[in-house]
């Protein structure tokens, strides 16, 4: 159970290293996802030329999501990073006032 908010006393808070976790992967998977569609789906000469599909643009996509993913993972990661309040201790957020704290288990 999360602890109240000290400013507040607000039981609406969350945990910031949670919340950077899923930032990180939410950021890599759309990364991923647009590197991966831009590279499979973007306007090219050799296409219209052939009614099959290249196998060489399947590797140019997996590049374009590994490269796009780990772009996103960081994207994610510095989104949440700025949140973090100095010290030790499990990070908290209040949603209801805004204020970052710190709680030492």
């Amino acid at each position: 159970m999360p602890p109240p908010c000290l400013r507040c006393d607000s039981q609406r808070v969350i945990n910031l290293e949670t919340t950077r976790k899923l930032g990180t992967a939410a950021g890599a998977l759309a990364g991923s996802l647009k590197g991966a569609y831009t590279s499979l789906y973007a306007p090219s000469r050799l296409m219209a030329a052939s009614s099959f599909f290249p196998m060489s643009r399947i590797a140019a996509a997996v590049v374009a999501a590994a490269s796009g993913g780990i772009a996103g993972a960081a994207a994610g990661q510095q989104m949440v990073q700025y949140l973090f309040p100095p010290g030790e201790g499990t990070p908290w957020l209040c949603l209801g006032c805004g204020h970052a704290f710190r709680i030492l288990d």
